[in-house]
């Protein structure tokens, strides 16, 4: 577990009494962003607070190796809206934005990058989408371009990615991989173990709330090219996604995953084996056998799974 610094004055405000607490915790992870970060502070705590609505800005440093943390340090000092919480190691950015969710005192929790990538300055505009319609649980900030390293490799990935969980999510989903979205905290607390501690956290959100059928609506955003190094690795974290879409399905739902292929070999197997047979009468080869035993086999272990699956408490 990524341990983080016990909060000083300096560092954290006070626990808010709870009818004084803010309406939006904004959780900003930050990994040697130190050249840009307090552009992007600036930016988002001018739309806030033209806003009018209660906020604070949980800054996370995730063991930054530059001069971010003392960035923030000195951010966190002259603004009494901006919580401090430095790791002592570096965790991932979902492992920061799952402690950041946790650790919130807002009712509502919103996502976001530190890099100058995102519309941060709509960030009001996602929450009041939320505390105007009470159907959605979620809004995500689906961008309209792709800005990221490798963009000749990222857009077709992603396109495949999005569709496979379109495909198991019965859902069309602009966006899946957004980084700036907005959600109720008490809907997405029971979901936050599931999180992975790199980049995929943000697909797994976006699937656990499609797949308990928590309204998400997506809001058009440009998307910049981003400001400093990326951390993005592609073929790593492009693995990475689509594990992260199958293990996320197969928790909620694992015939969508299993029970196609096991019903694609059984029936192949069972038309070879006519086939053999009015070839070679009573002659079935190892290969026919082979097919049929797995399917049966995958169908067993898709059923065995739909059951742990809706016998257990909670999520």
């Amino acid at each position: 577990m990524t341990e983080f610094v016990t909060p000083t004055v300096e560092t954290a405000v006070a626990v808010p009494d709870p009818a004084r607490r803010p309406l939006v915790t904004i959780v900003l992870p930050c990994y040697n962003e130190g050249e840009h970060v307090l552009l992007e502070i600036e930016r988002i705590t001018a739309a806030m607070l033209a806003s009018g609505l209660s906020y604070e800005l949980l800054c996370i440093d995730d063991a930054s190796t530059d001069n971010t943390l003392e960035v923030l340090t000195g951010a966190a000092h002259d603004d009494p809206n901006i919580r401090l919480m430095p790791f002592r190691r570096n965790g991932g950015s979902g492992t920061a934005r799952r402690i950041g969710t946790q650790q919130a005192y807002g009712e509502i929790v919103v996502w976001t990058d530190a890099d100058m990538t995102y519309e941060n300055e709509r960030i009001p505009e996602l929450v009041r989408i939320l505390l105007d319609d009470p159907t959605y649980d979620q809004v995500v900030g689906a961008r309209t371009t792709e800005e990221g390293t490798h963009k000749w490799a990222r857009v077709p990935a992603k396109w495949l990615i999005r569709k496979i969980a379109e495909r198991l999510t019965n859902q069309q989903i602009p966006d899946l991989n957004s980084g700036l979205r907005a959600f109720r905290r008490s809907v997405a607390l029971p979901y936050l173990r599931l999180l992975p501690a790199g980049f995929s956290c943000v697909t797994t959100i976006t699937i656990a709330f499609l797949s308990n059928q928590h309204d998400i609506r997506y809001v058009p955003t440009a998307y910049a090219k981003r400001a400093g190094t990326s951390k993005f690795h592609f073929v790593n974290d492009a693995y990475r996604y689509i594990l992260q879409v199958l293990r996320m399905v197969m928790y909620f739902d694992p015939l969508k995953v299993l029970m196609p292929m096991a019903l694609w070999l059984f029936v192949i197997g069972l038309v070879k084996g006519v086939v053999d047979m009015v070839r070679h009468p009573f002659y079935f080869p190892a290969n026919t056998i082979l097919l049929i035993v797995s399917g049966l086999m995958i169908g067993s272990l898709a059923l065995l799974a739909d059951l742990v699956v809706r016998s257990r408490d909670g999520v």
